[in-house]
C-alpha cells in the first residue's frame, strides 16, 4: 500500500545535543506526519549548556545539498533557520527561485538566548534583503525582530507595529512571537498579513525545557502547510502542538533542555 508523504525541507545546522536545529526540525516535522528533508548549513559542537564549537559549510556544499534533494523529492515547503552567512543566504535564496519554491517558512535565527548576536551585520543584512522578501511567513522571537526592525519591544502594541515594520520588508505573513515579553502570565503571538492580526494566545508552561521551541513551531507550521492548510491553521496546528508537548519535561541534560517531540502520542493514550 502506497503512502506518499508530504515532503518538507529544512535548511538550517545541526545541533549534536538534537534540542534544536535539523534534529528538532526532523522530530517535529514527523510528529506532524510528514517527510523531512534535510539541508545541513553548519555543525555545531553542543549541548544543553551551549555550544562549545561551530563549523559552517561552504556555500557551494549547501548548493549541492539542495540540487540533490530536489532534483528527487516533491517538495511541499520549506523552512530555513540558522543560515551562517551572507554567502549562505544568497545561496538558499537563488536555490529557492530556481526551483520555484515560495512556501517558505524562515525563522531569522539571529539572537542566542544569552542575548549575544550570532550573525554578522552581513549576514543580518542578506536575510532582511533577500530571505524575507521571499518568504511566505516568517517567525522571528522578540530579540530577533527589535534586531530586523530596530525597534524596541516591551509590549503587545510594540509587537503590532514591529509586525507592520517587518511586513513591509515583503514577507506574505509576520508571525512575531510574544514568549519573550516579561511578567505576562499568558504569552500571545501575533500573526500579520498586511491587514489583519490573528492573535494567538496560550498559557505560559514552567519548564526548563524549552532548547528548539522556535525551530520547532517553524517546522511544525512549515508541515502544516504541506499538509494544505491555511498560514493561520497551521500556525494555529503548530501552536497547540507546542503546547501539548511543553508539559512532558525529558529530565535530558544540565541546561536547558530539550522537549519530547513525540510526547503527545503519549498525550493521547491518557
Amino acid at each position: 500500500m502506497k503512502n506518499k508523504l508530504p515532503c518538507v525541507m529544512t535548511v538550517a545546522g545541526s545541533d549534536s545535543g538534537a534540542g534544536a536545529g535539523i534534529q528538532a526540525d526532523l522530530k517535529a516535522m514527523a510528529a506532524q506526519g510528514v517527510y523531512g528533508i534535510t539541508v545541513i548549513t553548519a555543525v555545531t559542537a553542543q549541548n544543553t549548556l551551549g555550544v562549545d564549537q561551530f563549523q559552517v559549510l561552504p556555500p557551494q556544499m549547501v548548493e549541492a545539498q539542495m540540487d540533490a534533494v530536489l532534483r528527487d523529492f516533491p517538495v511541499a515547503a520549506v523552512k530555513t533557520g540558522m543560515l551562517g552567512n551572507a554567502g549562505i543566504v544568497q545561496a538558499v535564496v537563488a536555490k529557492l527561485q530556481q526551483y520555484g519554491l515560495y512556501s517558505i517558512v524562515a525563522d531569522p535565527v539571529m539572537v542566542a538566548k544569552s542575548g549575544d548576536p550570532l550573525l554578522e551585520e552581513d549576514t543580518q543584512t542578506a536575510i532582511r534583503e533577500k530571505l524575507l522578501p521571499l518568504s511566505l511567513v516568517i517567525t522571528p522571537n522578540i530579540p530577533e525582530a527589535e534586531v530586523l526592525c530596530g525597534q524596541a519591544i516591551e509590549s503587545i502594541e510594540d509587537m503590532k507595529k514591529a509586525a507592520r515594520a517587518l511586513h513591509a520588508r515583503g514577507p506574505a505573513y509576520v508571525l512575531l512571537k510574544g514568549g519573550h515579553l516579561q511578567g505576562e502570565e499568558e504569552l500571545t503571538d501575533i500573526l500579520f498579513d498586511g491587514i489583519r492580526f490573528y492573535y494567538y494566545r496560550a498559557q505560559r508552561i514552567n519548564t526548563r525545557h524549552t532548547h528548539g521551541t522556535g525551530c520547532t513551531y517553524a517546522s511544525a507550521i512549515a508541515a502544516h502547510l504541506a499538509l494544505g492548510r491555511s498560514v493561520p491553521q497551521a500556525v494555529m496546528a503548530a501552536r497547540c502542538y507546542l503546547q501539548r508537548i511543553l508539559p512532558w519535561d525529558p529530565g535530558l541534560g544540565k541546561g536547558s533542555g530539550p522537549m519530547d517531540h513525540f510526547a503527545v502520542w503519549r498525550d493521547r493514550g491518557r
